[in-house]
C-alpha cells in the first residue's frame, strides 16, 4: 500500500497531514528516511513516524443489503449514499467491491483492502455474481432454453467487440430468472437481456462468490474470517 495510506491506517492523521509529515522527513522505512508519499510499503516493513513504529489497523470487510434508489458512492449524489447505513468509524476509508446501479438492490461488499476487492472484481479470476432478474416479457420454455444457450456461449453486447464470458440462466418463473456471471461490464445484465429483445424490470444481487445475502434491506454485518478467506481461492 502507499506510504501515505499506511500512515492514515496507522494513525488518526488525514491524508494531507500524513503527506506533510512525509515531506518534512519525519517518516522512515526500514531505517531510511522517505519523502515520497507514493512509495509502496508492506506489513513487514518497519515504518517509523517521529521515531515511533507504526502498525496499520486491520482491514475491514462488510456486507450490506443495498436498498433501491441509493448510490454506491462515498457521498450523496442524485440519490443518497448507501454508506449512510453504516455505523462505523472512518467511513471515508471504505470502498465497494463491485458497484450496483441506483435502481438495483442486494448484496454489496465493502472494504478498505484494495487488493482483496481488486481480486474479486477482475473478470479473469472467475468470481461469480448471482442475480435475480425480473423481466418485462415472460419467457416460454422454448425461449428460455434459447436464451440460456446464447448466454452460455457468450453474447455480443452493443458497443462491445468481444463476447461476454459464459453465463448461466435458471428460470424461476416466466418473468423471473436467476443469472450467474463472472464479469461486471457496464450495465451488463440489462444489456444482455436487451440483446435478446427483453428488458430488465428489476434487478437484485443475491450472491458474490460463496457469500450469500442474509440480512434485511438497509442492514449490514461484518464478514466472517471464513467468508473473507473464501475469495483467496481466486488466482492472482
Amino acid at each position: 500500500m502507499r506510504l501515505d495510506k499506511f500512515i492514515c491506517k496507522s494513525t488518526e492523521l488525514c491524508k494531507d497531514a500524513a503527506t506533510q509529515c512525509i515531506h518534512a522527513g519525519k517518516v522512515s522505512v526500514n531505517g531510511e528516511v522517505v519523502t515520497n508519499e507514493s512509495v509502496q510499503v508492506h506489513e513487514n516493513n518497519t515504518v517509523l513516524l517521529n521515531g515511533d513504529r507504526l502498525k496499520a489497523r486491520d482491514f475491514r470487510y462488510l456486507l450490506l443489503h443495498k436498498p433501491i434508489n441509493t448510490v454506491c458512492s462515498n457521498i450523496d449524489e442524485a440519490y443518497p449514499s448507501l454508506f449512510n447505513y453504516l455505523q462505523v468509524e472512518r467511513v471515508s476509508e471504505l470502498h465497494i467491491a463491485g458497484r450496483l446501479d441506483a435502481d438495483t438492490t442486494g448484496l454489496v461488499l465493502i472494504t478498505d483492502d484494495g487488493r482483496w476487492s481488486f481480486d474479486i472484481t477482475r473478470p479473469c479470476n472467475g468470481c461469480r455474481k448471482v442475480y435475480r432478474v425480473g423481466l418485462s416479457k415472460a419467457l416460454s420454455h422454448e425461449q428460455a432454453e434459447a436464451v440460456a444457450e446464447r448466454f452460455l456461449e457468450g453474447i455480443k453486447l452493443q458497443g462491445e467487440t468481444q463476447l461476454t464470458l459464459p453465463a448461466m440462466l435458471e428460470v424461476i418463473a416466466p418473468n423471473e430468472v436467476r443469472l450467474t456471471i463472472t464479469e461486471g461490464k457496464f450495465h451488463q445484465v440489462k444489456r444482455m437481456f436487451a440483446a435478446v429483445q427483453n428488458r430488465v424490470a428489476w434487478l437484485h444481487r443475491e450472491q458474490i462468490g460463496d457469500v450469500c445475502l442474509d440480512v434485511e434491506s438497509e442492514q449490514w454485518r461484518y464478514l466472517t474470517q471464513k467468508e473473507v478467506a473464501s475469495f483467496h481461492k481466486y488466482p492472482n
